[in-house]
């Protein structure tokens, strides 16, 4: 199966830009890499050329790597490794929730976010692989326009059914490439195959259908029961479930990763976990009351809320943080409007923006 690509990134290989492929371990970064590879070879393009891994922390597989490693020395190019400097994706979780539970106790914001990322806030990939890769890409070929490569499939969800072979983004200084898009799954396996290469041990060995991190959001009850039966995820396992213990928020909206493999916990967190589930039920039938109106709007509060509705609000924050154990104020009436006042008074306006 051969790669696709459009006359503009043609033009860019045939002008000898700078060529960078995102690879993660996983099969289909493999095959894009290997497929790209012969396919600039036959372009006859003599630009520079890079893989390039976002370091996730511990929420990776110890594999992951090193199958990276065994891709960039088979193709004979340099591989390098970024990484989010505040520390990794099970960092990003835990300091989440404490600037939630930090800003609900000051009233910045009505109800608890949960901490964990989702299918439709995936800071996970924006800040923990797209914004290092980019940021070092942009860094090392300055002023040059890039060509980023990604392993995308068409045919692994509806959202990348919608993917184009190539876009160029908002600065102009990339254009992503992603040569597999129309590839099967046969196909991604018989590349990698054909290489000599090994895939990552986690399809094969642990029965995993894909391969991100080793508890993903996106990932299936299949593919997490495979990744809890590994004895490298447990550590990661009680820690993460440790997170949806004291925050009160399950792993996957209402699917408890500390239900996978309660046997992996101790009595003390199991215990936990029983508590943090009370907590989770107790708080969201408390924030049923709630209403639209009281809510913020990208921060800030519409109006100031009526004596009834401050009185509603109070019950409820004092409620949720004696369930959570949060130092909140603004718990009555007085403190609630006065609140809203300053938020209102310090609300940007349409003139702040220009």
């Amino acid at each position: 199966m051969n790669p696709a690509s459009t006359g503009e990134i043609d033009a860019l290989i045939l002008a000898g830009s700078p060529v960078a492929i995102g690879v993660s371990g996983g099969k289909d970064s493999q095959a894009a890499a290997l497929a790209t590879i012969a396919y600039l070879d036959t372009m006859g393009h003599t630009g520079p050329r890079v893989l390039i891994h976002a370091d996730l922390g511990e929420v990776e597989w110890n594999d992951s790597f090193p199958v990276c490693e065994a891709l960039a020395a088979h193709l004979k190019i340099e591989l390098i490794a970024v990484r989010r400097k505040a520390g990794g994706l099970m960092e990003r979780w835990e300091s989440r929730w404490q600037s939630s539970a930090t800003r609900y106790a000051e009233l910045s914001t009505v109800t608890l976010v949960p901490c964990w990322s989702t299918p439709g806030m995936r800071f996970c990939t924006s800040e923990l692989k797209t914004h290092p890769i980019t940021a070092e890409l942009k860094r090392r070929f300055k002023r040059q326009t890039v060509i980023n490569v990604t392993g995308v499939r068409r045919a692994e969800s509806s959202a990348r059914a919608k993917s184009t072979i190539a876009s160029e983004d908002k600065g102009g200084q990339l254009w992503h490439w992603r040569p597999i898009a129309d590839w099967s799954v046969a196909e991604v396996f018989d590349a990698i195959d054909a290489s000599g290469l090994a895939a990552h041990p986690a399809y094969r060995d642990f029965g995993m259908s894909r391969v991100s991190c080793r508890f993903c959001i996106m990932s299936n009850l299949a593919d997490m029961t495979a990744a809890a039966a590994q004895p490298e995820s447990h550590d990661l396992y009680r820690r993460m479930v440790a997170l949806e213990a004291c925050s009160s928020f399950a792993f996957q909206g209402t699917r408890w990763l500390g239900d996978l493999a309660p046997h992996l916990l101790d009595a003390s967190g199991r215990a936990a976990l029983a508590h943090g589930k009370s907590v989770a039920a107790a708080r969201v039938q408390a924030e049923k009351r709630i209403t639209m109106p009281m809510l913020y709007v990208k921060g800030w509060p519409v109006r100031m809320l009526t004596d009834d509705e401050a009185d509603t609000l109070a019950g409820v924050r004092r409620e949720v943080s004696g369930l959570l154990g949060l130092a909140s104020g603004c718990l009555d009436r007085e403190s609630i409007h006065a609140r809203y006042a300053d938020l209102l008074a310090s609300k940007p306006t349409e003139k702040d923006h220009f």
